[in-house]
């Protein structure tokens, strides 16, 4: 049975990602994008929907029908010049309205991208308590399949480069095979590779909400790479 499904955030590392494999995945009849600019793509499955993330009913009515709901937005404290608030607007308030839309939608599965080491007590560290606090909100609009993925770096070409993240970039490989098995989850992982889980998680995964953090993550990878074997 072929389903509608929506992804917000289409043109940044992950995201681009996951709308390729959604692209090409004969599950899917209809594949909405939402977003602020286009994705520059053309495809007969493909609609897009440029429009502002304050706008709550204009994200309802793009939302609504969809099976599930994509969300890989993000930003830096270079883009957004240090004002905090303009940080919350995109890595909190994108998702959580997202969320309330899909939850007010009927929707069926959330699948959203946050951080390893996401905790809404940690209060030292302003990014990681506004990814759990973020993580809290998304959890309490009670989409029936919420599916939370906590990477550590990821790996991939950006078209935005950041000097510091290129550099752990080029270490990270050495750094993987050193972690001791406590310390799996801070393990770098590839954009496709997190997109792909996210994807096979969302056809696969029963109801309930669910955190994917690297061994997990991979775990889901095996499965589908033990099924084609």
């Amino acid at each position: 049975m072929s389903q509608i499904v929506t992804l917000i955030g289409g043109t940044g590392l992950v995201g681009s990602h996951i709308l390729q494999l959604l692209l090409n995945d004969d599950l899917y009849s209809t594949v909405r994008v939402i977003g602020r600019k286009s994705v520059n793509i053309s495809n007969p499955k493909l609609q897009e929907f440029i429009i502002e993330f304050d706008d709550q009913k204009a994200l309802e009515q793009t939302i609504a029908g969809s099976e599930t709901v994509f969300v890989a937005v993000g930003t830096t404290n270079k883009n957004v010049e240090g004002d905090k608030d303009a940080y919350k607007k995109v890595d909190f308030d994108i998702p959580v309205n997202a969320a309330k839309a899909a939850a007010k939608c009927g929707v069926y599965g959330f699948a959203m991208v946050s951080s390893v080491g996401a905790d809404p007590n940690n209060n030292n560290n302003f990014y990681l308590k506004l990814k759990g606090v973020t993580e809290e909100a998304v959890a309490k609009e009670m989409v029936p399949q919420t599916l939370i993925f906590r990477p550590s770096l990821l790996l991939g070409e950006r078209k935005e480069k950041r000097f510091g993240e290129g550099i752990a970039q080029f270490f990270m490989p050495a750094v993987n095979f050193l972690l001791p098995a406590s310390k799996q989850k801070y393990k770098g992982i590839k954009a496709e590779d997190l997109a792909r889980a996210m994807v096979m998680a969302a056809q696969k995964t029963p109801k309930g909400i669910h955190f994917f953090e690297y061994p997990k993550i991979m775990e889901v990878l095996n499965r589908k790479e033990s099924k084609d074997a």
